[in-house]
């Protein structure tokens, strides 16, 4: 089965891709950072035990593994899919993945808390995600007792999560808002009404290929709907911004757009190393050129699929060998001219 992330984009909208996450305890334990190692290994075998028909739920296959027993590099190529969170990457002690077989939904147990439950869907889908979420959360809530308080609403390891327990979010792609003088007070604005604006790639101050994730800022005081709402409208106004910049690029400056389009294209088609900012970069270019018109591509595709299979982790499992820096970039460039869209020439 395909993973969400390899089908085909349907949408013309600069939505990559809709997360919910819940977070929840069991209340027979104490959270985690208070637990000792054989606790958790017998929470954690407990609710794999209790778990281990969650499949007749939606009629998916789910695969289990134990994290400990994973590499360091499986482990760091689902963080890099966005399976795992950059905390569990480098956790320490007993903790279960339970993972559908397209990495829509996933279930981490003993993790910052017991139980994190977190489903991804393409595109602007943040009601679907909570739906399916909400669905995981009822069977996991029938067979195990949360910690729940009546004024506070679900208990967490983090004051932050505290509440409803959910974190819901979108992903975007913007080169064009992000680049204007305006984009951090826009930023700033949102994060006063309860939206926070980050990069996802990138180091420092950078953030490469221009994707941006928009989440609510809080959990406590707010409902699931209200939460999905206020985030979905967030998204939505950032999407309708970037669009509006595009429409008025391309009509001022249509030569320009679709110089930069081809140039990016004609560097990926026959470049043979490729440092990853570049291709995030080049890649992002592409995927403007082919959501506004400019490139029409032979087949239909996903250049976000390219971008995740470029990540460091990614790339190095499909070598299955070790690489020294120029290596890597080699394979980077040689993925990218085998996954490239070929194009219809105009």
């Amino acid at each position: 089965m395909a993973k969400w992330f390899e089908e085909a984009e349907k949408e013309m909208s600069n939505v990559i891709y809709s997360r919910v996450r819940l977070v929840r305890n069991w209340k027979e334990y104490p959270f985690p950072g208070k637990m000792t190692r054989e606790q958790g290994a017998e929470m954690t075998a407990r609710l794999n035990e209790g778990l281990k028909d969650i499949g007749s739920l939606d009629g998916c296959r789910y695969a289990k593994a134990e994290l400990e027993r994973l590499a360091d590099l499986d482990r760091a190529a689902l963080t890099e899919r966005r399976v795992l969170g950059r905390s569990m990457s480098k956790k320490k002690g007993p903790a279960s993945l339970i993972v559908s077989e397209d990495e829509r939904a996933s279930i981490v147990l003993n993790g910052d808390d017991h139980i994190r439950i977190q489903v991804l869907e393409a595109g602007l889908n943040l009601e679907g995600c909570y739906k399916r979420a909400d669905r995981l959360d009822d069977y996991i809530s029938e067979r195990f007792e949360y910690s729940f308080d009546e004024k506070y609403g679900y208990l967490t390891s983090y004051p932050t999560n505290v509440g409803t327990g959910l974190r819901a979010s979108v992903v975007l792609h913007l080169p064009l808002l992000s680049r204007k003088r305006s984009f951090n007070s826009l930023v700033a604005d949102m994060g006063r009404f309860g939206t926070a604006v980050r990069g996802v790639y990138g180091e420092g101050g950078e953030n490469y290929g221009s994707l941006y994730q928009v989440s609510n800022q809080k959990t406590l005081g707010q409902s699931e709907k209200e939460i999905i709402e206020l985030v979905t409208k967030a998204a939505a106004e950032l999407d309708a911004q970037e669009r509006r910049l595009r429409q008025e690029a391309l009509k001022q400056k249509p030569l320009g757009c679709q110089d930069e389009v081809y140039k990016s294209y004609g560097v990926l088609r026959y470049a043979r190393r490729l440092t990853r900012k570049d291709a995030m970069e080049f890649l992002s270019q592409i995927m403007v050129g082919v959501r506004d018109g400019i490139l029409k591509t032979k087949e239909p595709c996903s250049i976000y699929r390219i971008m995740l299979g470029i990540q460091p982790a990614n790339l190095l499992k499909l070598a299955e060998k070790p690489m020294e820096k120029e290596e890597l970039e080699a394979a980077r460039a040689q993925f990218v001219r085998a996954e490239l869209p070929e194009i219809i020439e105009s």
